[in-house]
């Protein structure tokens, strides 16, 4: 990043992001220039009530006209909304010992709106199913050099990096099958919970020396477990994101993942803060989900984000495809959920 640029990002226009009125009158133009996905024009003024309030002709008894008119709402408000480059770069752990929670696809889909915001993002793969490598695009066999080679090898983190094929600056550390033995492996090393860190700490030096920007954001997915691995991205992190699936038995998992992390704080890394939780897989149709969502509220008011991921065949669909939702359904409310929840982490 050049000198003459602001120390904030912008989200791109919702013209790639599939704002409802770009999908209700998108042939319409005037003569100063063509309209974009917002009903505005180049020169930034406002259109006729005609294209700019289509949704305002649908029915509000309508479910779905309801539905679609809350969601453009939320497009509107992250439309031209800039986010705050960090002074330094933040560090994300995102853990939960819960299983299918969908910490991988938190940590793939808030990196890549991060990312497409045109922040500098990493993300760190250490889970050995490399699930979120998958949903990156980024190679992952066993012939590829992965952290694996980093935590057990010394490879240096910038002979392992590769970037994203579909966003720009985002880029991603790769998980490979062989990460499923390094627990093992890791037990005999010195300084074994510290490594992943020392990794990182070198790679930022050398992005300097080489005059590259800054990473503004590191993510680092967890597998769903408190191994010698889960204990590496601890040490190395100083936030901890929690996914929450809005199920009872989310809570159980969430109590004992809080008792882990106060023992990584009192003996490891007294730095690292809970400072995010993220509410997933929600079900407004369930009191279930309502409830659950009540409680963590009640109990983290500081630390839960205002914005709730929905259950989504789209998000679902999107590893299928290599791909994060941000690119291979941007117009979904899985992808508008994910922006949302990235802006509200930038601007903490």
């Amino acid at each position: 990043m050049t000198s003459s640029e602001t120390s904030t990002q912008r989200i791109p226009p919702f013209v790639s992001l599939g704002s409802a009125r770009a999908v209700a009158a998108p042939s319409v133009a005037t003569t100063s220039g063509q309209l974009n996905a917002v009903g505005v024009k180049a020169s930034g003024t406002k259109v006729s009530r005609e294209t700019s309030n289509v949704l305002d002709t649908l029915d509000d008894s309508s479910p779905i006209a309801r539905e679609l008119a809350h969601e453009n709402k939320r497009r509107e408000k992250l439309l031209g909304r800039t986010l705050p480059k960090p002074e330094k770069t933040r560090v994300f752990t995102v853990s939960n010992q819960k299983g299918g929670v969908g910490k991988t696809t938190t940590t793939v889909n808030i990196a890549a709106a991060l990312a497409a915001a045109g922040l500098n993002v990493l993300v760190i793969d250490i889970d050995p199913q490399g699930n979120a490598s998958t949903a990156l695009g980024i190679e992952h066999h066993a012939e590829v050099d992965s952290i694996y080679d980093v935590l057990i090898n010394d490879v240096p983190l910038e002979d392992v990096v590769a970037p994203c094929p579909d966003i720009n600056n985002l880029i991603c550390a790769p998980a490979t099958i062989h990460l499923a033995g390094a627990e093992i492996e890791l037990v005999s090393l010195v300084a074994r919970e510290q490594r992943l860190r020392r990794a990182i700490d070198v790679y930022a030096k050398v992005r300097e020396k080489k005059g590259e920007a800054q990473l503004d954001y590191i993510f680092i997915d967890c597998p769903p477990s408190l191994g010698l691995l889960t204990v590496n991205a601890f040490c190395a992190a100083g936030e901890v994101l929690i996914p929450i699936q809005c199920e009872y038995y989310a809570l159980e998992g969430l109590s004992q993942l809080l008792k882990n992390i106060e023992m990584i704080q009192k003996h490891l890394n007294a730095d690292l803060v809970v400072s995010t939780i993220l509410l997933t897989m929600y079900d407004g149709r369930t009191n279930l989900a309502a409830q659950v969502a009540a409680e963590v509220r009640q109990h983290f008011p500081d630390q839960v984000l205002s914005a709730v991921v929905p259950r989504s065949v789209r998000i679902s669909e999107a590893p299928s495809y290599q791909q994060t939702v941000m690119t291979y359904d941007p117009s979904s409310s899985g992808a508008l959920s994910y922006l949302e929840a990235a802006a509200e982490i930038a601007e903490r």
